[in-house]
């Protein structure tokens, strides 16, 4: 028996047809994607915070030509600016997974659905043949019940004509 052609049938091959998983991504999404994964790391929250440091370091100490005296107006507009962009590509790609997943969650819903319809049916035969065993063993004890010994218990005869 071919144990590889029996166990392929068990395995549910993954369903490609639904239209957010067949298309693909746009350049902006591409980009979206990108930029979130980059905001998301820990490379760009070191590099920002080295480059927050400099840029205070650098208005503070500097005694002539300071670009952004002490309440650090610019520095503030420019985070501001950054959080600004940041925040919508971050929320198109989350919606964009969240959609990729809510797909991915109503498939494995209906794989576990007819997973579930399965194993009811192979529960219902196997209470069948259960049932099916115990009738058969009622059967055969009722036949050895019946059934005449093979052997007789040895009583001795009496001799004729005595």
């Amino acid at each position: 028996m071919n144990n590889k052609k029996n166990n392929s049938r068990l395995f549910h091959k993954k369903n490609s047809s639904h239209p957010v998983l067949k298309t693909k991504p746009t350049f902006g999404q591409k980009s979206a994607d990108s930029v979130t994964k980059w905001v998301g790391s820990w490379g760009f929250i070191i590099g920002l915070s080295i480059f927050l440091m400099i840029w205070v370091m650098l208005n503070v100490y500097m005694v002539l030509n300071r670009w952004d005296p002490y309440p650090f107006i610019l520095l503030n507009f420019v985070l501001s600016g950054l959080a600004a962009y940041q925040a919508p590509v971050i929320l198109m790609s989350q919606n964009r997974q969240t959609e990729r997943d809510r797909v991915r969650a109503e498939y494995d819903y209906h794989i576990n659905r007819k997973a579930e319809r399965e194993i009811q049916a192979i529960k219902e035969d196997l209470d069948y043949i259960k049932n099916m065993v115990s009738k058969k063993k009622v059967n055969l004890a009722q036949i050895k019940m019946k059934k005449k010994p093979i052997f007789k218990p040895y009583q001795p005869r009496m001799p004729r004509g005595i």
